[in-house]
């Protein structure tokens, strides 16, 4: 099976192709704006590299989120118009799977979870598969209480401030941002989905349109 993954969701822009478990090409640049500019060239250089057609592949991945407005919209945009292009199934992972799973594989542990600075003094986190948006002390306080002793990784951009407030079971990893190469992997196992996959927004935007006057 063959996958061109996509994520432009948070401080990051990457592409990954991956075919059987095997990594064609990942490309991953640390970016606070610029996505969509940005993405197009990336995957057309990556599906050069990997000297595929996009007739060639099987599935494609993105993230849905949480994340930017804007950085989530990027990649779901140009994702979904090429699922229409190539009729293909389009599986959408969230940001928070994505880093835990590259958390669980750099440190072999059995579990990890993501934190990741909302700002406002509040974590996206993402525990036993239910994103949600949480203040950090609350977000702190559901991982003391997780059951067991077994020890768990941290990942995302509030896991440094996270790994101090706890204790020596949770390990800090390395991973900030999510990445497409672990969105490809964790699409690669996910079941095949009845329609395209939509933004998972937390809490909504900033911005607002103006109201109508009167």
């Amino acid at each position: 099976m063959k996958i061109l993954a996509v994520d432009t969701a948070l401080g990051a822009c990457s592409v990954a192709i991956v075919e059987d478990g095997r990594v064609l090409v990942h490309r991953h640049e640390l970016m606070e704006r610029g996505h969509a500019e940005a993405l197009a060239p990336m995957v057309d250089g990556a599906m050069r590299d990997a000297e595929a057609e996009f007739s060639s592949l099987d599935r494609l991945a993105v993230t849905t989120g949480p994340g930017t407005f804007t950085g989530q919209r990027v990649g779901l945009a140009f994702m979904r118009a090429l699922r229409i292009a190539l009729h293909r199934p389009l599986i959408g992972i969230t940001t928070l799977a994505a880093m835990a799973e590259a958390a669980r594989s750099e440190t072999r542990l059995q579990r990890a979870i993501a934190l990741h600075d909302a700002r406002r003094d509040e974590v996206y986190v993402e525990i036993d598969g239910k994103p949600e948006v949480l203040l950090f002390d609350d977000a702190v306080r559901m991982l003391r209480n997780i059951e067991g002793d077994a020890p768990i990784a941290l990942a995302g951009t509030a896991a440094v401030r996270a790994c101090d407030a706890l204790s020596r079971r949770f390990v800090l990893s390395a991973v900030r941002q999510p990445d497409a190469l672990w969105v490809a992997r964790l699409a690669a196992v996910a079941a095949e989905p009845n329609g395209a996959p939509r933004p998972l927004y937390l809490r909504p935007p900033d911005a607002k349109l103006p109201a109508p006057k009167p």
